[in-house]
């Protein structure tokens, strides 16, 4: 049984959609980029080192600053954070 033309427009078109997603994949460096780790293989390599994810809730003018100074320390957020409790917790045992 012969497609009709619409079909044979939707096919072409669905064919074209799928060419340029493809195409914009590899655009502005994403392609050149280390590749990222799954999120399975991320916990893998968290768990190894002892890391445990910990969630809370802030007031957000914390956040603002906790992202400002995460900006420019070394280790990022976690490592900030990580820094943080460890001098807070020092000090309060003291």
């Amino acid at each position: 049984m012969p497609m009709k033309k619409t079909d044979l427009e939707k096919n072409k078109a669905l064919k074209l959609n799928n060419a340029m997603k493809l195409a914009t994949a590899d655009r502005f460096g994403k392609g050149a980029a280390a590749p990222a780790l799954d999120r399975r293989e991320q916990r893998k390599l968290d768990q190894a080192q002892g890391l445990v994810p910990f969630a809370c809730k802030l007031e957000s003018n914390l956040v603002e600053q906790l992202k400002t100074r995460a900006a420019a320390h070394p280790g990022g957020m976690n490592g900030l954070l990580d820094e943080l409790i460890k001098r807070g917790l020092a000090a309060d045992a003291s």
